[in-house]
């Protein structure tokens, strides 16, 4: 509770790209993801399961908290098409636009375990010019387990710089957070 309070006197700012962030400190950072219980999340949110594979676990039988980075990335590319309509590949292998992470950071709340069979829904944050913030939470039995924040930059492939967010993707992007709110 007193790092949520921290968070609650810090300052809006306004980072680089434009984006809005916290000063806490004298830093310009962007503010934790929010820990969302299942059935607090909108119903129109899409979500996947994802069972925890040994492939994703330490010897203890845990989710080793690196995987989850990748279990994350296989969710957003997943939601690219379940949610949006608009195939992940699509993107990179028809169209050489990228759509690489520039941060990502997560809050772990509970252990995930071989055999679970996590639940995760996926939200739209912010959409900016070239940029797209989404929370991924994850859930066990609704139970939070854990909470994710990732922006996406939209890229060229061929000239390897920061595009504008092609416009079916942002109409898709706006037309899902709509349905979220």
């Amino acid at each position: 509770a007193a790092e949520n309070a921290d968070w609650k006197t810090a300052t809006l700012c306004l980072a680089a790209d434009g984006a809005g962030c916290f000063e806490r400190a004298g830093r310009c950072m962007s503010k934790p993801p929010e820990r969302i219980a299942a059935a607090a999340l909108p119903a129109d949110a899409w979500r996947t399961v994802v069972p925890v594979r040994f492939s994703h676990c330490d010897p203890a039988g845990i989710v080793y908290f690196p995987r989850y980075f990748d279990i994350i990335n296989g969710v957003v590319e997943d939601w690219f098409a379940g949610a949006l309509g608009l195939p992940h590949h699509h993107f990179i292998r028809d169209r050489r636009i990228g759509l690489g992470p520039a941060h990502a950071e997560a809050d772990f709340m509970k252990p995930g375990f071989l055999a679970d069979e996590l639940v995760f829904a996926v939200l739209v944050d912010r959409i900016g010019n070239s940029s797209l913030a989404l929370s991924v939470h994850g859930h066990r039995g609704g139970e939070p387990v854990l909470a994710a924040r990732m922006t996406i930059v939209t890229t060229s492939l061929v000239e390897h710089r920061a595009i504008r967010i092609p416009d079916d993707l942002r109409a898709a992007l706006e037309a899902y957070r709509e349905r979220c709110r």
